[in-house]
This record gives C-alpha cells, sequence and structure tokens, in this order.
C-alpha cells in the first residue's frame, strides 16, 4: 500500500513544547508517540500484525514486519509472512528466514494519529511527570519542608508544596493546632510513594518528633556545623518537648547553642510550633544524671538504678513532687521516653514509711 504524506509538524511542535514545559526527554517523548500510534492502530483495525510506526516531521507510516518464506504456498497468515517473491520487491537483500518491514499505512491514518494518538501521548506524559514529580520529592523523606494549607476534609489536611499536593493525615495532626487556609507552615515529610491515585503520595506530619528535630538542625548552626548534636527527642505536641543535646567541644555549651540569648534562637522554633513549650537538656553518658537532667525542672534527692530492669527510682522532696511528675504525668512520661528508662518517683515520705516497714 502506497502511504499518503501526513504532516506530523503539530505533533513535533507539542513534543517540543512539552519537552521545555516538563523538562521529559525529546527521545522519551518521540518513543512514547511511536507507541502511542502503534497502539493506535491495532484499536482502529483490530489485526495481530506486528506493527512498527516510523516518523519525521512530514511524515507517519505504519509497517508490519513479516517473516520472509520461501514461496507463495508456506505463506500460513499473510499479516505475519510474506513470499520470497513478494519480498525481493520491496529489498533485494531479502532472505528466507529474515524479517522485513511492509508498509500497511491506511489512507486516514492521519486522522486517527491526530486523535488517538494524541490523546494517549498526553497519558503517557501524565506518567512521566508523575515519575519525575515522585523523583523530586522522593529525596525530601525524612525532611522539613514548606506548604501551604489548601483545605481540611475527613482524611486531614491537605498541603500545597508547589507541584504536588501532599496530605496531613488526621493522625499526623496536633490536636491544638488549628491550620487556616493559605497558611505557610512547616512540615515534616513521613513518606513518598508512587501508589497514589493522581500521582505520588506524599504523607506529612506535624506531629512527629522528628519536626522539632528537624527545625533545629536548619536553624542552629553549631549544628549544621557539627558541633552540636542532637541526641533524643520526646514529644507530646502542641504542648511539651523535651530534647536533649551534646557538644563535641567543651567550649561549647550546646543548650546556649539551640536556646540562644534570651531565648532569640528556640523562639522562632517554638512560633513555628504555636507556642508549645520546649524544654532542652544537656544529653549524659552517665546514666542517673542523664536521667535527672530529664526530670527538670524537678530537684532531685537521690537516684538508684536497676540495670537489669532498666528502672530508675527516683528520690525527690514532698514539696516538688508535682514538678517532677508535671501535669498528668506529662513531665515523668516524656523523660522516660527521652532516656528510654523507666522511672519509678517517690517522695522523702515515702521513702522514710518503707524504711519503717
Amino acid at each position: 500500500m502506497k502511504s499518503e504524506k501526513i504532516s506530523a509538524k503539530e505533533l513535533f511542535s507539542a513534543i517540543d513544547q512539552l519537552y521545555e514545559e516538563k523538562g521529559i526527554t525529546r527521545e522519551y517523548l518521540i518513543e512514547s508517540l511511536k507507541l502511542a500510534l502503534e497502539a493506535a492502530y491495532r484499536k482502529n483495525y483490530e489485526t495481530n500484525e506486528n506493527i512498527v510506526v516510523d516518523f519525521d516531521e512530514q511524515n507517519i507510516k505504519v509497517y508490519a514486519v513479516k517473516q520472509i518464506v520461501k514461496t507463495p504456498e508456506e505463506v500460513e497468515d499473510k499479516n505475519i509472512q510474506i513470499s520470497l517473491d513478494e519480498a525481493k520487491t520491496i529489498s533485494k537483500r531479502a532472505k528466507v528466514g529474515d524479517t522485513i518491514n511492509v508498509e500497511v499505512t491506511p489512507k486516514n491514518f492521519g486522522r486517527i494519529a491526530a486523535g488517538a494518538g494524541k490523546q494517549i501521548i498526553v497519558q503517557r506524559l501524565r506518567e512521566a511527570e508523575r515519575n519525575l514529580v515522585y523523583t523530586q520529592y522522593a529525596d525530601k523523606e525524612g525532611q522539613v519542608i514548606v506548604g501551604v494549607v489548601q483545605r481540611t476534609d475527613k482524611f486531614g489536611t491537605i498541603v500545597d508544596l508547589g507541584r504536588v499536593e501532599a496530605l496531613i493525615p488526621v493522625k499526623e495532626q496536633v490536636k491544638t493546632e488549628q491550620l487556616q487556609t493559605h497558611q505557610r507552615i512547616k512540615v515534616y515529610v513521613e513518606s513518598v510513594s508512587e501508589s497514589g491515585k493522581f500521582g505520588p503520595q506524599i504523607v506529612l506530619s506535624r506531629k512527629s518528633p522528628n519536626l522539632v528535630r528537624k527545625l533545629f538542625e536548619l536553624e542552629i548552626p553549631e549544628i549544621v556545623d557539627g558541633i552540636v548534636e542532637i541526641k533524643d527527642v520526646a514529644r507530646e505536641a502542641g504542648v511539651r518537648t523535651k530534647i536533649s543535646v551534646w557538644s563535641n567541644d567543651e567550649n561549647v555549651d550546646p543548650v546556649g547553642s539551640l536556646v540562644g540569648k534570651k531565648g532569640v534562637r528556640i523562639q522562632p522554633i517554638i512560633d513555628e510550633l504555636n507556642g508549645e513549650r520546649i524544654d532542652v537538656i544537656p544529653y549524659s553518658e552517665d546514666v542517673p544524671s542523664y536521667i535527672i537532667n530529664a526530670l527538670s525542672p524537678a530537684e532531685i534527692l537521690a537516684i538508684d538504678i536497676n540495670d537489669e530492669e532498666k528502672v530508675a527510682t527516683v528520690v525527690v522532696p514532698d514539696d516538688t513532687l508535682s514538678y517532677a511528675i508535671g501535669a498528668g504525668g506529662q513531665n515523668v512520661r516524656l523523660a522516660a521516653i527521652l532516656t528510654g528508662w523507666k522511672i519509678d518517683i517517690k517522695t522523702e515520705t515515702q521513702v522514710r514509711e518503707n524504711v519503717v516497714e
């Protein structure tokens, strides 16, 4: 079948435009177009031919790849086989056992190419863009990024990250926090996956202890330079966080580095967390000292360590028991999470009574 000339300038123009806008390689776009046109041909002509499409900016041609057999009598299926004599009319180099491309471009294929072909390539381009977005945000997993609150529904809060929307699930939200539409917030990227129905699925958090950790890592020069390290973080989101720090330079105060003069360094982080209280304490490799630090601001009279059960019994003055335990047990609970030890608080009176008994 003799092929008509089919202009492909419009499709090539679309390829160039999408290449510039989406950053997808021209080679990938052209290959996608070929696959799209092959699919369009099979759909419209319901054939079992092994089809390949070839084109330039002026012509689109369809070829059936056929196996060369010796005689016409050996041709069992004209869609996939061709006799040697017929093959030689196409190429003098044709040999039995080889394959040859036979042009089968329909007269109306230009219309089909402009319709179905264009539609399919757009779908493939969307997939390619999703992959690019996934690659971009997969690198941000475990990091803090800035987004703009879009809306809230039963699943959580939708945040616009620029090229994609992400979700703060209800379980990753702070109960005391009321996020407003169009509000700019910092969020911790919990996970990034390709399984989203409309593109990459990005799960964010405002509740994670890692949000506090990363905010300090971004803001404090001594942490950026590796002089000060954050060791542990314990958080009850929206209310209180305890964070322990260590200095690799004896001349640098790790607590002061995070807090700053008159709280100038820590205040922006507290503001970002809507006034959440943050206790910065010095880390210690000595377990009793670390536990005592973690219970700050409580006054500790004595501490007994049970290494086997990993339990610390702490004695405090009767009148400071409430400071040690904290409202609703919060202080001792966060100290236990921070240190990894179970902490049993006792008053002086309780200890004396036990001794008498």
